[in-house]
């Protein structure tokens, strides 16, 4: 039998890649997904077209509003960063950073995990090319994986839960050339903090971190 696996999905191309890796380890995925109040809309309609091509155990959306708590340039109307280039993305938290958003996240994959029977969580932080968020930082990952094995009650039963980041100490350009050989279709894929429907704006970091993964694989991004 299989093992059991929840996966963050949200529809762009770190995600995709997550997917494609569990799934070439052997495990039965269950994916979640997220409407929190997020400007960029379109990642879940990518989220569901990857779920579909990867045919996997289920697929669950959540809704909840993190439009409660003011700050962040993804769930209000303050302006999206843009910049000519990746070497302008500045060193300090950006205001796209949505305040606890993986912790949220994690909380309710540890949830779907325990009613399920899965002991391992997936998913596709990054730590090199990344905006500098505090919660996609090696230490936060270890810490949440410490709480999740006192906080639930199959824990009490001997069982442990793992928090999968398999894209960590990776590079944008590294994770690329990983879903390549995986097969990732990254056309399926969207990243754009601040899209113009379905078009990428091409200037937020988002973009631009995608853009210069493609670029140092000799690739154009298809987003584009």
């Amino acid at each position: 039998m299989r093992k059991k696996a929840v996966l963050l999905l949200s529809g762009g191309l770190d995600s995709a890649t997550v997917l494609a890796i569990a799934k070439a380890a052997g495990y039965e995925v269950y994916a979640l997904s997220f409407l929190y109040g997020q400007r960029h809309l379109g990642e879940i309609a990518c989220a569901e077209k990857l779920t579909e091509k990867y045919g996997i155990a289920e697929h669950k959306i959540a809704k909840i509003d993190l439009t409660l708590f003011q700050g962040s340039a993804l769930t209000s109307n303050l302006p999206v960063p843009k910049h000519l280039s990746a070497e302008e993305i500045g060193k300090d938290i950006p205001v796209t950073y949505v305040p606890a958003r993986n912790t949220i996240f994690l909380s309710f994959a540890l949830a779907y995990a325990e009613s399920i029977g899965a002991r391992d969580i997936f998913i596709g932080v990054n730590s090199l090319d990344y905006s500098g968020y505090p919660d996609c930082r090696p230490e936060f990952i270890a810490a949440f994986e410490n709480m999740a094995n006192l906080a639930t009650a199959m824990t009490g039963q001997g069982e442990k839960i793992k928090i999968h980041t398999p894209l960590i100490n990776l590079t944008k350009a590294e994770i690329i050339k990983r879903g390549i050989a995986l097969g990732v279709d990254y056309a399926m894929t969207a990243s754009c903090y601040d899209p113009a429907g379905r078009k990428a704006c091409g200037a937020c970091d988002a973009c631009l971190l995608r853009q210069k993964g493609f670029l140092e694989n000799n690739m154009r991004d298809p987003a584009l």
